[in-house]
């Protein structure tokens, strides 16, 4: 779960330093898959007795709304690239 939320920031990161808003977007499209593949895992731990259901639900708020920052850039970087 830690890998998966280290890179969602991380390919953040990555797409905004090269520059370019095809590759931020490409990036951010990574980033979404990086925060599903966390979210899954949460589920996994719930189901695993690791979280409790308050502690998961938490999380999973957290993780939503990581979720819908990436959308949101993701929406202005291609309005960005449709501009240009």
């Amino acid at each position: 779960m830690q890998r998966a939320a280290v890179s969602i920031m991380s390919n953040i990161a990555e797409g905004f330093e090269r520059g370019n808003p095809g590759e931020f977007y490409h990036f951010l499209v990574i980033a979404k898959s990086s925060y599903a593949e966390a979210r899954s895992q949460l589920y996994t731990a719930l189901d695993s007795g690791y979280l409790s259901l308050n502690e998961f639900s938490e999380l999973l708020n957290q993780a939503e709304e990581v979720s819908r920052v990436i959308g949101g850039l993701r929406v202005s970087v291609e309005q960005q690239r449709k501009s240009k």
